[in-house]
């Protein structure tokens, strides 16, 4: 789906033609699953879960869509084009948080769960480094299920949000790095890329992933010379194969990693970090070892980092100078193109959601995929995600084992 809709032919009926919130308010039918679509602000996230295209398909699926006023905006969709495709447009947080099924970009916050009924399913990015105990305390009072978005797996055991933000945030990086490597940001006015007669810029990646696939097509694009790390021979051969080039590429060691920081202009981390607890491959001391003007760029902050100078920030204030380097560290950086990352975003939630109304209800989808089961921390407030326990200190139970009981 993109923003013209692509997944196959869209059928308005007479719901995209119905804007008059009185209307839609006190329309009554049957339907399969409440979706609310809450009001995103917190750590200027942008991003909204799905868009009014996405919302249309559910709506004429019999499902009601519940757009607290101003949820697309950072996406610049108004609630115009939702109530248009079908979606109930309402002021009041109770009854957006009131609905079966509350999906969300940023996530939950402790004011977020007072506005729970209980009994619910809910979906967000889980961000575990920052969630509060708080928080956590009160959606297991409310006994919800908790899906985390970003851990959900397909059918082929891909995450599609990680790889879809992926993309998203490779690219981005490059482009935050020519800005800031420019003079408009007080940068030292080098070009991002190489241009004749003149020694293009060096750009070190760290993690032949999908974040490192795309930043280094963007700044090859841009004519940058390429130098990219990673802890797996294999996956470095595979990145080669894929950027259809070859590079400069390294296994991690610390003297050859400290001596191409040394002429490098840019240094993108983009590495996975699956047990949350950050690994600096680049050290302090490394980062002092860098040109004047030069960008990090740490797209693993999120999950704890992996350039021990970066620090954990959103995008409200995401750029710091440390050791004479610029440092551009946002946990949710997809949010800079709030716009594409959503339609992203909605292309893989519609058909999640509508799965679950064809279901019966998330148990049932829970025990039929267990992809979508990888996502679930919480399941009728029982905890089930042993990282989340090992951090507060409680007793994680099996998922499996819970839905034989259901």
């Amino acid at each position: 789906m993109n923003e013209k809709g692509k997944s196959g032919k869209m059928n308005f009926g007479n719901s995209a033609f119905m804007p008059k919130e009185e209307q839609l308010e006190t329309a009554v039918r049957y339907r399969k699953i409440t979706i609310g679509i809450p009001c995103d602000t917190k750590d200027e996230e942008k991003r909204v879960a799905l868009t009014p295209e996405a919302v249309n398909l559910l709506v004429e699926s019999d499902n009601e869509v519940i757009v607290q006023k101003g949820a697309g905006a950072g996406a610049n969709y108004t609630d115009k084009d939702y109530s248009e495709n079908g979606a109930v447009i309402t002021d009041s947080a109770a009854r957006v948080y009131g609905a079966d099924v509350v999906i969300k970009v940023a996530p939950f916050t402790t004011k977020d769960s007072d506005y729970l009924k209980g009994n619910q399913v809910i979906i967000s990015y889980l961000n575990v480094l920052r969630l509060a105990e708080d928080t956590l305390g009160k959606l297991v009072r409310k006994k919800v299920t908790a899906l985390a978005f970003e851990r959900i797996r397909d059918s082929s055991g891909v995450m599609p949000v990680i790889e879809s933000m992926s993309e998203i945030s490779g690219v981005t990086s490059v482009l935050i790095a020519s800005e800031y490597l420019s003079n408009y940001h007080g940068g030292k006015g080098v070009l991002l890329g190489g241009i004749t007669g003149v020694t293009p810029s060096e750009v070190i990646i760290l993690g032949a992933n999908t974040a490192g696939e795309y930043a280094a097509k963007a700044a090859l694009g841009l004519g940058s010379q390429i130098k990219v790390f990673d802890s797996s021979l294999q996956r470095l051969k595979r990145f080669e194969s894929i950027i259809g080039q070859r590079l400069q590429t390294s296994v991690f060691h610390p003297q050859v990693l400290k001596k191409a920081l040394k002429s490098a202009d840019v240094l993108i981390g983009a590495l996975d970090l699956e047990n949350l607890k950050p690994f600096y491959h680049v050290t302090e001391d490394m980062v002092r070892t860098m040109k004047r003007g030069s960008v990090i760029i740490d797209l693993s902050i999120d999950r704890g980092g992996c350039i021990e100078t970066t620090e954990c920030r959103a995008l409200l204030d995401p750029v710091y100078e440390k050791h004479g380097v610029i440092h551009f560290s946002a946990w949710n950086l997809p949010s800079r193109v709030a716009r594409t990352a959503s339609i992203a975003l909605s292309n893989i939630f519609a058909p999640l959601l509508q799965t679950m109304a064809d279901s019966g209800g998330i148990t049932q989808l829970l025990k039929n995929n267990p992809g979508v089961r990888n996502g679930v921390y919480l399941y009728n407030g029982i905890l089930t995600n042993e990282t989340l326990g090992q951090k507060f200190g409680i007793l994680s139970k099996d998922l499996d084992l819970l839905l034989t009981a259901f």
